[in-house]
């Protein structure tokens, strides 16, 4: 009898909580909606090589295998990006060099073995190489080395991702805990400026957000030996960009959640989508519209700058636009945060 009691309780509490309901019965099918259209979307596009000598039989056993061949005047780094290609093949001395661009170790190592068959089948039909079983290919790299995995493009994204998703969580859950005890509201009450307020909670929260994304990114790259090819302190400085959006992005939505359990809730709407867009998965592989979904989520930007400099070493003019973007989003929240300190004013 008081179990059934008990049951009844939680039932009628829950029903009439309509939020947390809402978010308990919608999120997962959201979540699971947004994975299906993205593991469902379009084709990737054929892998692009470029080629220096006109050969026409060769174009076509690139065609044939599935990769679409460009005619390029040298075989470069400059020429790779110029072209966006994924590589450059040449014939030197009559044997093939294949210059890779790395972006995506396993995708170049699949390219290699299929242009490696394609210089054997060449040199078995005497189309201009030595009539060798399996002429050796001699490869180089623009980005990373033979060596390099997907967890080398990976490891950037997860730095940013477990940045911003811990200052999102904490900051906001802090927030929160400071209305339900009634300590915002008190605060309010007083002569104090909205900004003050703002101001004070975000760089509270801000000092530890700081030193949580010094600790990770140094344990990252001294510890856990994560590739670093870039600047150690352009990698600090995304970062520092990347827990300030979620600082902001955690307090702002703090104010629309009524427990510590809605708060959590938000993780799936908020957090976990993002994390299919921060690079992880190939947005060019997606459909249109989810590639539009994807350039508005901060983690979009945060793991292509993380990549772009721990990965591919660039500097500060490269990601630039990155920051900006970065930027953007904590300047838009942070205003936002100050209209939603409106409603606790009295």
């Amino acid at each position: 009898m008081r179990t059934r009691a008990l049951i009844a309780r939680i039932c009628r509490q829950m029903i009439r909580d309509k939020r947390t309901l809402a978010l308990l019965l919608a999120a997962p099918l959201l979540v699971l909606t947004l994975m299906y259209y993205i593991l469902n979307g379009g084709e990737a596009d054929n892998p692009r090589i470029g080629i220096v000598q006109e050969d026409a039989a060769l174009a076509g056993m690139l065609q044939q295998a599935g990769i679409d061949p460009m005619l390029v005047s040298e075989a470069s780094a400059e020429a790779i990006e110029r072209h966006k290609l994924d590589g450059v093949l040449t014939f030197e001395a009559g044997r093939p060099a294949l210059m890779l661009e790395n972006a995506d170790p396993a995708q170049a190592k699949a390219l290699r073995m299929k242009i490696s068959q394609i210089a054997a089948l060449q040199a078995l039909d005497g189309l201009g190489l030595p009539v060798t079983a399996a002429p050796g290919i001699e490869t180089s790299y623009v980005y990373g080395g033979e060596e390099s995995s997907f967890f080398d493009v990976l490891s950037p994204i997860l730095v940013g991702f477990f940045v911003f998703f811990f200052v999102f969580l904490i900051s906001g859950i802090g927030l929160l805990r400071e209305r339900t005890t009634g300590t915002l509201e008190r605060l309010m009450s007083t002569p104090i400026r909205r900004g003050e307020v703002l101001t004070g909670y975000l760089a509270g929260y801000g000092i530890f957000a700081v030193i949580q994304t010094i600790i990770v990114v140094m344990y990252a790259v001294n510890v856990l030996d994560i590739p670093l090819a870039g600047s150690i302190w352009n990698v600090l400085l995304i970062n520092l960009l990347v827990a300030l959006v979620a600082l902001s992005l955690g307090i702002l939505l703090s104010t629309f959640a009524s427990s510590e359990f809605q708060m959590v809730q938000f993780i799936p709407v908020v957090v976990i989508p993002q994390v299919f867009f921060a690079g992880i998965l190939p947005l060019d592989g997606m459909a249109d519209w989810l590639q539009i979904l994807g350039k508005i989520m901060p983690l979009y930007y945060a793991g292509d700058a993380l990549t772009g400099v721990m990965y591919r070493g660039e500097g500060i003019g490269d990601i630039v636009p990155n920051l900006l973007f970065l930027a953007s989003f904590a300047a838009v929240f942070i205003v936002l945060n100050a209209l939603a300190l409106k409603k606790y004013r009295k």
